[in-house]
């Protein structure tokens, strides 16, 4: 299975499982997180105090709720230093650690944000690249879709799945 884009909101996604791009808490906070949260309703706030937090590069799954999504798979990307504080080793482990607890937790199909590039400041076109070089090693396993918010953060990922096709892989 190909690696399917979406531009749009991940919250209305009907799929088995959504990414959250949580802050350490996981109790909520801005961006693609503060629209979970909203959307998902009070309950996922409530059960994700019982989670006790999440490290950089970890994942922890919920409930769902009130999404369409029977799943949220909080992960906890790097705040980008410049490069060279391991931040491309944590945002692949993001991706990677998502993957095998959605595995474990028996979703087939799973929607990404643009993790880490908002607020935390991860260049658009590195994390793409990332994102994706975890995901195609899965595309046999589970049906993938990166969702992204902004048009411009789709551009990285459209360019760099060209880039791919162009080069064979």
């Amino acid at each position: 299975m190909a690696i399917q884009l979406h531009l749009g909101d991940i919250t209305e996604l009907n799929v088995d499982a959504i990414v959250n791009a949580a802050n350490p808490t996981l109790l909520g906070g801005g961006g693609v997180d503060g629209a979970i949260h909203r959307a998902a309703g009070p309950e996922l706030k409530a059960f994700c105090r019982t989670l006790g937090g999440c490290a950089t590069g970890q994942a922890k799954h919920s409930p769902g709720f009130a999404l369409p999504a029977r799943w949220v798979i909080h992960t906890v990307g790097p705040i980008w230093q410049g490069g060279d504080q391991n931040e491309a080793r944590q945002l692949a482990h993001c991706y990677q650690n998502s993957l095998v607890l959605a595995e474990e937790i028996g979703a087939n199909s799973i929607a990404f944000p643009c993790i880490s590039t908002g607020i935390y400041g991860y260049p658009a076109d590195r994390a793409a690249r990332i994102a994706l070089d975890v995901m195609q090693a899965w595309t046999a396993r589970m049906q993938l879709t990166v969702c992204c918010f902004r048009e411009s953060d789709l551009s990285h990922y459209r360019a760099r799945l060209a880039d791919g096709r162009r080069a064979g892989q």
